[in-house]
Formats: structure tokens, sequence, C-alpha cells
């Protein structure tokens, strides 16, 4: 194998999987220790130039960072990266003297956004302390898009939302609220420089399926419906409520119904419940409220009876996959299972929906009747117009969403500087040595069993009969203080010196994995194979050293390190070291580069 290049910034970015993992590349172990150490507002801030929305995703995310989080190797349970955030957001105090300066003079330079949603709201972040004028144009009586509209007041209370939307639009952004947008054409003829599209997924899937008409009335599409309950359009629901889905809205749905009125509230999927798409913690916060979830259901009928829907009949299948592994839900061959009900919730998915756009304005569209977009610029077809978030590429996250909108941010300003969009500004970066003494690190490096700490909760009788009362409470300092300590500083990375390695094997000795090993260099298959523990991880990176004197090399598993610094501290000449590195996507004026 050829000798690992660490000064390529991605390399070293890999081995924080963590960050790597987060769709806009938070620095995680870094705010962690900042919360570790009570700093909370630097922590919140480190959060808020990365995610935009700390409180928010505290609360809602869907936490792709703790699936990849190095813990998980030593324990069942990740560090609880999410809830973490939270902490930072709930005890920080005032950010406004660390905002972004707003310049009274302006560029020039128009924007419009449609949609105010995370993708969006994210753009005019980025874009606003550059001089833009941004107008945002969204159909809802306020901002946040389906943070407002879709997650419940119980996971994400309003004042939270208000406060990290506020944020960004009291940086002088121009809303045109309660404003449907049913012409793209339009806008563009309003001769903004640049217009971007973050509507996101706005269409709930139907079922289409006998008596769907008949059943129309008390047949509930469910985004729509949380829709109408956070409006206060809707207040109650029938006391017999079916839930048709397995994903975070099916779960939203059925929560929500609960504490509307619904008292025999269940969920209805078509998949085994271990492959329900909606999250782990979703499904149990579900179950905690008395909500059972029937897997294994096929909706087949709407059963209407003197005019009104009475209930649902449902085809039991199960899961067989061939030898690919895909799957097939075939009919057991039991009876029909008939369910009573009052009113039904369809949470089977979302999609796109871009009647407004006109087919003559210069915007391709392909498969799905999805436009064309470039998944690095976020540019459609027409040079002046980008798409972000679920209106990109199908409905995601947050997080996910916040992500887009940075680099459509970079392109939209590299566009309207007349610089080419293709040319991407590369990371900013850092790599800091922490050694205090021979023995003595900056950071803390011990490693100790030490199992997830749970999220408390209000009482299950106060949250059913308040739909707005939030049901997790947070952390406390000492629990925080105790969960951020699990973390294992994958950030403090090994960086290894050839020119003063002996090549005496006492980091091999001392490594508590057993992923280090002094070998002659070959073929990354043989390689990993002749280790002195077998790297069998190949999505992870091995580190392969120069040849040293001997001919061999230093080979170690990025995978399986503890970043503990036993080795650093073993070895007599120095060799080895540990360094700190931050890595930071470059956001819409800045310029990256190793510091």
């Amino acid at each position: 194998m050829k000798p690992t290049n660490i000064r390529d910034p991605e390399y070293f970015h890999k081995v924080v999987d963590c960050q790597y993992a987060c769709p806009a590349h938070t620095p995680v172990p870094e705010y962690i220790r900042l919360i570790a150490a009570q700093r909370y507002t630097d922590a919140y801030m480190i959060n808020w130039e990365s995610n935009v929305f700390p409180g928010v995703l505290g609360r809602t995310c869907d936490r792709p960072c703790e699936p990849a989080c190095r813990r998980g190797r030593v324990e069942e349970e990740p560090v609880a990266i999410c809830r973490l955030k939270r902490v930072a957001a709930d005890n920080k105090s005032d950010i406004q003297d660390r905002l972004p300066v707003i310049p009274k003079t302006k560029n020039g330079k128009r924007i419009a956004l449609i949609g105010g949603g995370p993708a969006s709201l994210t753009v005019a972040r980025d874009l606003m302390p550059l001089g833009y004028n941004i107008d945002l144009y969204d159909d809802q009586p306020a901002g946040g898009g389906f943070m407002r509209s879709q997650i419940p007041a119980f996971r994400l209370p309003e004042s939270v939302l208000n406060e990290e939307v506020d944020l960004i639009l009291n940086m002088g952004v121009l809303t045109h609220f309660n404003t449907y947008v049913d012409s793209l054409k339009s806008v563009l003829d309003k001769g903004y420089d640049a217009v971007f599209v973050g509507s996101g997924a706005p269409r709930g899937r139907d079922l289409n399926i006998p008596n769907r008409e008949e059943a129309d009335a008390n047949v509930h599409i469910g985004i729509d419906w949380l829709s109408s309950v956070a409006f206060g359009h809707i207040e109650k629901v029938g006391k017999k409520v079916i839930v048709l889905g397995g994903g975070n809205t099916a779960m939203d749905c059925c929560r929500t119904a609960r504490r509307l009125g619904g008292e025999e509230v269940v969920v209805a999927v078509r998949s085994p419940f271990a492959e329900m798409k909606a999250s782990p913690w979703e499904k149990e916060d579900a179950q905690h409220e008395g909500i059972p979830i029937h897997d294994n259901h096929v909706p087949k009928e709407f059963v209407v009876e003197e005019g009104r829907l009475s209930g649902v009949i449902f085809e039991k299948v199960e899961a067989v996959y061939d030898n690919n592994g895909k799957r097939s839900l075939v009919p057991t061959g039991e009876e029909p299972v008939l369910i009573s009900c009052d009113d039904v919730l369809v949470a089977i998915g979302q999609e796109n929906s871009f009647p407004w756009i006109e087919r003559d304005i210069g915007i391709n569209f392909g498969e799905w009747d999805m436009p064309v977009v470039d998944k690095v610029s976020f540019q459609s077809s027409n040079p002046s117009v980008f798409f972000g978030g679920d209106a990109a590429f199908g409905p995601e996250n947050v997080i996910t969403a916040v992500a887009h909108g940075h680099q459509a941010a970079i392109s939209i300003d590299m566009f309207c500087q007349g610089e080419d969009v293709t040319k991407r500004p590369p990371p900013g970066v850092t790599l800091v040595s922490q050694k205090m003494g021979i023995h003595e690190w900056s950071y803390d490096s011990q490693i100790e069993d030490d199992v997830r700490y749970v999220v408390p909760q209000a009482e299950l009788k106060q949250t059913l009969n308040d739909r707005k009362l939030e049901v997790e409470l947070g952390f406390d300092a000492a629990t925080a203080f105790k969960e951020a300590e699990r973390c294992l500083n994958c950030d403090v990375q090994t960086v290894f010196a050839e020119d003063r390695c002996i090549e005496c094997d006492a980091c091999v000795d001392i490594c508590p994995t057993d992923c280090l090993t002094f070998t002659v260099n070959d073929e990354e298959e043989t390689l990993r194979s002749k280790l002195k523990m077998p790297a069998k991880n190949t999505e992870q990176d091995l580190f392969v050293s120069e040849d040293l004197p001997t001919g061999r090399a230093l080979i170690k598993d990025e995978d399986v390190c503890l970043h503990c610094g036993l080795c650093a501290e073993r070895c007599p000449t120095s060799a080895w070291d540990m360094q700190k590195f931050y890595y930071s996507v470059t956001k819409a004026g800045q310029q990256g580069g190793a510091a």
C-alpha cells in the first residue's frame, strides 16, 4: 500500500466517525468537551456555525452521528450526541454579541428563497452577512417549514423553534409569509440574481384501496393533519384511530392522536417491526405511551357502514428474502384482520410536487418528475436557480437540509460573483499537539466502561393531556458532564513520525486494542489479514507509514483505535504524538485550507 498522506484533510476527517457521518460535518468531539467544561455558549456557537439549529436538532435530529460513534466499539450504546447538543442550547447565555455583523451597505444582489424551512433559512444565514438582500416566500404564517408544521410541539416546543428561526430572520430577511408561490417564472421575472428552492416534499402519499372515497371524511393524510394540528385547525380526533405507516411521521401522528382524544390508537405497518423506517427511539416513545404497533399488516379495504368509516381490513403477510436480500411481503394465508376505528391517519411516505414550476424556463426534470440538480453545487439546468433540502433529491431530514443550504449558499455567492460553482472551497483544518508533559495531555484520555445515561421524561399522565408539553426534560448539568465524559475524543489523532521511530515495539505492546503492527508492507487485502488483529472493516482506512530502517512499516487500524494516547505515553522517542484535528466545512464568503 502507498504510505498514508496525512496532509489530506479527508483522511483524519474520516477517522472522526461522528463528524464524518454528520451531513453538516459538525465538530462533535470539540463541542462535547466544551459541554463537559460547562462552556455551554461556546459549544452552542460551534453547533450554530455548522448545523444552524442546535436547539431544534438537539431534540429532533435523526442522529446519523450516533451509529458511527466509536463508543459503540466499546459498549452497546453510543454517546448521546444529539441530547448533549440540547444541553448546550438550553444552558447557553445571550449570544447576540457573537452573531455575524450584517453590513449596512448591501452588495446589490437580490436572492429569492422559496420555502421557509431549514434549507432556505441556512442559505439566508450564510448570505446575509455578505450583504445580500434576501426575500423569503412561504405559505405558512411563520418560518420554519416542516420543523413547524410536522414536528409536534411535545417534541419541539414552539419557543425553541421561534428563537432559532428568528435569529436568522432578524438579520434583515424580507419575509412574505402566507404567500403561496404558484409560478417560479413570476419570481424570476422580478429580477432576482438567483433563486433558491427549498419548498420541501409537501405532498403526503395517499392509499388507493376500496372505499377510499366513501371514507374520505375520516381518512387524513398524515403530514397535512399534523400541520392542521400545529396551526390550531384540528383540536380533536375520534376515540379509535389507526395510523398507517412505519416512519417517524407515523410515530408523530399516533402520539399526537393520543393527545387529541384518541383512546385506542394503533399503528399498522406493512413491514416487520425491526425494518420500520422510524427511528428506534421514536418507536420506543410511542410504545411507552401505550400505542401498540401491528407489523406485517397490509391494508386492503376501508370498511364503511351507514356512510361512515368504521374500520380497516388488513391482510397478514411475512417477509421473504431472495438470495440477493431483496424483500417480498408474502401473504400468510391467515384470515383477514378487521380493526375498527373512527379515523385513519395515512403516513406512508411523502413525495415532491412541482406544479408551480413551469416546464419552459430552462429547468430540466428527470426521474419521478424531480428537477435535475447537481449534487455538489445544487445548481439546476437554469444557472440562476438552485435547489436544496427535500426539494432537491426527495425527503430526508433537518440536518441534511442544513448541509444542502450551506453548499447552495456557497454556489449562489460564487454564481453572483461570476465564479465557477464547480470549484469548491477547501475546508478549514488545524492539527495541534495536545502534549502538556511526558504523561499529561490537555484532554481526558481515560477510557472507562460507562453506560449511556437516560434522558428523563415528564410524567406520562401530564404529557398525554397537553399536546404542547415537552416530553423529554433534557440532561441536568451533572448528568450532561457524565455523558460527555463517555466521548472518546476521536478528533485527537495519533500522529506518527517515522524519523523518530526506533522500532522498539513498545507502542504495540501497550496498545489495548491491538491496532498497531510492525510488518512488511503489502497489498491491502493481504496486509489487513496479517496484522496483529486482522482489520476487517474495509470502510475505515489503515494508516501506513513510510518504510522504516528494518524494511518494515508501521500499520494502524483506524477502525478500532480508541485514541487513548498510551502509544504516545509509552514511546521513548516521541515518535507518537496526540494532535487535535479540527475540521470545519467552509461557508459562503470564507476561505478554507490548512492552518
